[in-house]
């Protein structure tokens, strides 16, 4: 299909995309622990039904074992000698918490004076999965390609799909896996997505002393964990807070591809006044430099606090890792880090780690050269490449499976607006019409060679 036919298509088909990124925005499809399974099972029933009417006549629920969220697979034969192209997305989605600051419902897809599309997954990623469907039903079932369709419903949590994926390799082998879980930096700026960071999450325990005491009797000498926590965690971080780990990789990327300061500061919503962590080229700070946070401390809440000291104290610290970096290495940089600071003999205790490999693609692949086109052509502008410094752990697990293959990552989820895991999260519609358009591109002229 030619770049006119596909904006034609793309153009006419976008109420029935709209219409069923609606469907999916409105299943509270999370997969955190504690939360129900019900809109799970609904969502992936549905999309079972929309792939169908999309012409993918095989797709099924992938089991990946007890306790796991299944995956949506398909694979759709294309002609004899063809390339083989993996299409993945996920529809499992953040929580959504009533405190967040949400203006709309995040449940229902809300249309706002800006042209936008708001709700929970709206860009993250229930707008990589209606693009894929809408790729799909352009071509009515007969791809020029053979395609092989993953969903995944864990992507945002713990997943089980990575273990299934290495026992299973021979059903997904691909020459190209399109991974539309990411965007562009600015709308109507083509980017494709060229590294990703990697992550080492571990949940640091300080105990002092057996139980709590009267901060009157006993503060001053006996030894306060929170206390010893929050020293502990800042020694992770230099006078501008930039992360210091020792053993850390880091790199600069390269300098034609920096951001813009007031740009960032913009789409980041960072207060007025207050400066940025870190110091120097801002890619780097977020692509190729290593990045610490604290995401998560268990500690007595401010309503209802007493006068004690504190006998234990438990963080959740999680640690972005450069591409071209060994995961197990960066965590025995990240373990060592911490023991070697805890003040004052505390008991430490380290724990529920999780590691998440970085990708970095190569340059002058013919595949990524040829992405670069389809997303130009697509947008009408030139396309351009920028890092993540977010992770998706299956991309490597994918690339493993397959010697030689390349993986595209773009999206609908734009930088600039679409605030994905925070509040008011929305997809720009232009924006998601061009990505249907790109990936019909890309697979048709893939459909021109030979594998």
């Amino acid at each position: 299909m030619d770049l006119t036919h596909a904006r034609e298509y793309a153009q006419k088909a976008m109420p029935q995309v709209i219409d069923d990124l609606r469907t999916l925005v409105g299943h509270s499809s999370i997969a955190f622990p504690g939360f129900p399974r019900e809109p799970m099972d609904a969502i992936a029933e549905d999309l079972l039904a929309m792939f169908r009417r999309a012409g993918v006549e095989g797709v099924r629920l992938l089991d990946l074992g007890e306790g796991a969220y299944p995956s949506i697979f398909a694979e759709i034969p294309g002609p004899e000698g063809s390339p083989v192209v993996t299409l993945y997305a996920h529809y499992d989605v953040q929580p959504a918490p009533e405190g967040q600051g949400w203006t709309t419902d995040p449940w229902t897809l809300t249309e706002k004076e800006d042209g936008r599309l708001y709700g929970r997954g709206a860009a993250d990623d229930k707008s990589g999965v209606v693009a894929h469907l809408a790729t799909l039903a352009a071509f009515d079932g007969k791809p020029p390609v053979t395609v092989r369709l993953v969903i995944e419903g864990e992507e945002e949590t713990g997943s089980h799909i990575e273990e299934y994926v290495e026992n299973h390799a021979e059903d997904f082998r691909s020459d190209v896996f399109v991974v539309a879980d990411s965007g562009n930096q600015r709308v109507g700026a083509p980017a494709l997505t060229t590294g990703l960071r990697g992550d080492v999450s571990v949940t640091v325990t300080i105990r002092t002393i057996e139980s709590a005491l009267h901060s009157g009797l006993f503060g001053g000498a006996a030894p306060d964990a929170l206390v010893a926590m929050v020293q502990l965690l800042s020694s992770m971080y230099d006078e501008h807070g930039a992360t210091v780990i020792e053993g850390l990789d880091s790199y600069r990327w390269p300098e034609g591809e920096d951001i813009d300061e007031a740009d960032f500061r913009a789409s980041a919503a960072v207060l007025g006044g207050v400066e940025l962590s870190g110091t120097g080229h801002l890619a780097s700070r977020l692509w190729s430099r290593p990045a610490a946070t604290v995401i998560g401390i268990d500690a007595p809440p401010v309503a209802g606090a007493s006068n004690i000291v504190i006998p234990e104290a438990t963080a959740r610290v999680s640690v972005r890792i450069v591409p071209g970096s060994d995961p197990k290495a960066q965590l025995d940089a990240v373990e060592t880090h911490l023991r070697e600071h805890a003040p004052r003999g505390v008991q430490l205790e380290i724990g529920d780690v999780k590691l998440f490999g970085a990708w970095q693609a190569p340059q002058g692949g013919p595949v990524t050269q040829l992405a670069e086109q389809c997303l130009g052509d697509a947008f009408g502008a030139p396309c351009t490449s920028h890092g993540s410094g977010g992770s998706i752990p299956l991309v490597q697990v994918l690339l493993d499976t397959s010697p030689g293959s390349e993986a595209i990552l773009w999206g609908a989820e734009d930088e600039e607006k679409a605030r994905i895991h925070g509040p008011d999260e929305s997809v720009d519609p232009k924006e998601l019409e061009d990505l249907v358009v790109a990936q019909i591109l890309l697979l048709s002229r893939l459909g021109e060679q030979k594998a």
